[in-house]
């Protein structure tokens, strides 16, 4: 951070009224108001929720921020979102799917999405059966800030980073009776470096000759996004009632890099080396609209709910190319490439709630989903005199996708003497086809299955609390993974889809137990989960120092581990929470003729995540927070990826009863380094990429109106 920031605060600070210190937020004159403080975490029967509205990091950062705060779960440099080491996560809004969370897209969409509108976030590894059994993983569901108090109410923030980082937003609502609208305008500047680099030694298939390439690419972002939000919420009557709300997000921005290649037999002179230099402009475009229309029945709190909800996601490139060749000699080249991706997802579902005698509760519903997408890619061929182009059919293609999947599902809840009962059944059918337009390649597939659940739950005096999950869900190939087209954007890794992988089939098994005191909150939870056909990345060497990257079924996969947390006061104004897991992975690579000493791949390892914080409130104005996360070595199947650590500072000062500071220190260490080994018999592959991710930013929060409260999860059981 520059360090003309420091002495502004200090200088803020200093200049705000002393008589505030003696004024807490949350007192009023005529007399004392005792408030108790919301717990940052809690345990429920089908559901972790965090509340994250209090992370200093949610003043001025994405939702990947404090996602990544988050026990089991974690984020890197590129949004890409993994839970308990699975990176096949469905990811919803209040409960509901998007575009924008869905396809190669995702991770960005996360990098943009503010924190600030969040309240908490809601983990489930063995979700109820009325949410998709999409997801290997589970379920994280981000809840989003909704104010009740009469009239007119809101917030603003404006904060200002190292690198041209910038962040500004305004929400609001406005209640009377039985309306509720909302609305809320944000605007971020962004700006990202990184640097890749690639030291590969391959051995040709058929010659058996070897070759060394030394890889480096330095990329460039400077990103600008403005978004747009709006809802309302009416009570017709007493028996019925509306809502609908919209979104949108409009990203542009430029991304460009520097490529520089080297390469030859190993330990002699180089005998091939080329640069590649790139502009290029992205636009990418996030919208949703939904509609929901509440009746209530006859019995009590017996609700019938119908829902459409419609997204879309727009992201249009294009790249100008600049080659060199040093050796061997060769004149400068050129060429451009238009990347086009267009995905659309509808959604209709119908839900009927039923509370009964003893505190029973029974669900049913049905779900229509369906994704229309498309990928379009163009690329020419510059000529360096005319300037006249010509299609590139190496990198020029056309991959149409449509998939409709149909559900119906029952949930039922009830008390079983001192137990929790809460038992569900999906069944699923899905199908789905594609259409590689050059060529005229068709393809499809379909699947149907029954995805059980079962939680049970017991209190064990009236602090103490142990648990049983049991769960099937299904995870199917993103589009982008069945289409066949061979890429040559990259010369050195060419890129294709395959489009006969089958659908992931997951079990998993939980054991919790849980103690909650006033000062002391702690608990473990022990999971094992099986996968057969896991979707996989492959890297195939082709010889000359050129690989081919694709994807292939894993047979089988298994992992267990040992969750663990606690969280409490080491003092009066210092508190704490401390979480990870323990856990061991192995993976069956033997189909993917990957061996260890001349026999069948049977890979495993061990390892502990660890996510810790500490909160200190020196004063009732004044807090600061730090934390630390460490995401241990993860296998693959034809190696690893190494351990990444990070740490994140904050300081909160409240100038104001409506009005705060805050600094932030984002990766403060510098630690988001993704370290990928790959060793086969016929490939070395070392590749590292350093993300510059220390950032600091100074922010100001203004509050204005009534207290901002959560909403309730939609059609979720009342907690």
């Amino acid at each position: 951070m520059n360090s003309s920031a420091f002495p502004i605060v200090l200088i803020v600070m200093a200049a705000a009224p002393p008589a505030l210190a003696q004024t807490p937020a949350d007192a009023t004159v005529e007399g004392v108001v005792v408030t108790a403080q919301k717990p940052k975490s809690q345990v429920l029967i089908d559901r972790k929720t965090y509340v994250v509205s209090g992370d200093l990091q949610a003043a001025t950062g994405s939702a990947a921020d404090v996602l990544d705060e988050v026990p089991s779960v974690d984020v890197d440099a590129d949004g890409n979102v993994t839970l308990r080491g699975d990176p096949n996560v469905t990811i919803l809004v209040d409960g509901k799917p998007s575009a924008r969370f869905s396809g190669p897209s995702a991770g960005l969409a996360l990098l943009q999405y503010p924190a600030s509108e969040i309240e908490r976030i809601e983990v489930m590894t063995d979700p109820p059966a009325q949410y998709k059994a999409s997801g290997s993983a589970g379920v994280i569901n981000i809840v989003t800030k909704r104010r009740r108090a009469s009239g007119l109410s809101g917030s603003a923030r404006l904060s200002g980073g190292e690198y041209g980082r910038a962040n500004l937003g305004v929400d609001a609502s406005y209640n009377a009776g039985g309306l509720s609208l909302t609305g809320g305008v944000g605007l971020r500047h962004d700006v990202r470096d990184r640097l890749s680099t690639s030291d590969r030694v391959e051995t040709d298939p058929v010659s058996g000759a070897p070759t060394r390439t030394r890889e480096t690419i330095d990329e460039h972002f400077h990103r600008l996004t403005p978004t747009l939000s709006g809802g309302l919420e009416d009570q017709l009557n007493e028996r019925q009632s509306f809502g609908a709300s919209f979104n949108v997000l409009d990203l542009s921005g430029h991304r460009y890099f520097d490529q520089h290649d080297l390469g030859g037999p190993p330990g002699q002179p180089i005998d091939n080396d080329t640069a590649r230099h790139s502009d290029g402009h992205e636009r990418h475009v996030d919208a949703s609209e939904q509609a929901h229309f509440v009746q209530r029945l006859w019995r009590p709190d017996e609700t019938l709910t119908l829902t459409l909800q419609h997204s879309t996601t727009a992201e249009h490139e294009n790249y100008a190319y600049a080659n060199t060749s040093a050796l061997p000699a060769a004149p400068p080249s050129f060429d451009d490439l238009y990347l086009n991706m267009d995905l659309a997802k509808t959604e209709f579902s119908l839900d009927y709630d039923r509370p009964m005698a003893g505190k029973a509760e029974l669900k049913l519903g049905y779900d229509l989903e369906a994704d229309d997408n498309r990928f379009d890619d163009l690329g020419h061929d510059i000529d360096p005199a005319s300037g006249a182009a010509t299609i590139d059919p190496n990198v020029t293609n056309d991959f149409r996708y449509r998939q409709s999947v149909h559900a119906l599902y029952g949930d039922y809840r009830t008390p079983v003497g001192r137990w929790t009962l809460d038992a569900g059944l999906r069944a699923e059918a899905a199908r789905a086809s594609w259409l590689l337009v050059a060529g005229r390649t068709p393809g499809h597939r379909s699947d149907a299955g029954l995805y059980p659940s079962l939680r049970l739950e017991r209190a064990l005096g009236d602090s103490d609390k142990v648990s049983l999950n049991l769960g099937r869900r299904v995870t199917r190939p993103d589009p982008e993974a069945l289409n066949p087209f061979v890429d040559h954007q990259d010369s050195y890794n060419l890129r294709a889809g395959a489009p006969g992988l089958a659908p992931q089939d997951t079990w998993s098994a939980e054991l919790g137990y849980l103690s909650s005191h006033a000062v002391l909150t702690y608990g473990a939870t022990a999971y094992w989960r099986i996968d057969r056909n896991a979707v996989t990345d492959v890297v195939q060497p082709l010889g000359g120092g050129v690989v081919l990257l694709t994807k292939a079924n894993l047979p089988k996969s298994q992992s267990a581990g040992l969750e663990f947390n606690a969280s409490g006061k080491l003092l009066r104004r210092l508190s704490y929470s401390l979480s990870g897991a323990a856990f061991y992975t192995q993976i069956d690579a033997a189909a993917l003729g990957v061996t260890v000493s001349g026999a069948p791949a049977l890979k495993s390892t061990t390892g502990l995540n660890l996510k810790a914080s500490l909160e200190y409130r020196p004063t009732t104005r004044d807090t600061l927070q730090a934390s630390f996360s460490r995401t241990d070595r993860r296998l693959t199947p034809q190696g690893y990826v190494a351990a990444i650590n990070l740490v994140n500072l904050g300081v909160k000062h409240q100038l104001r009863p409506d009005l705060a500071v805050v600094l932030t220190v984002s990766d403060a260490l510098d630690g988001q380094k993704l370290r990928r080994f790959e060793t086969t018999p016929l490939l070395r592959d070392t590749y590292q990429r350093y993300q510059v991710g220390r950032i600091a930013s100074l922010g100001l929060v203004y509050a204005f109106g009534g207290p901002a409260k959560s909403k309730t999860g939609d059609f979720g059981y009342a907690q």
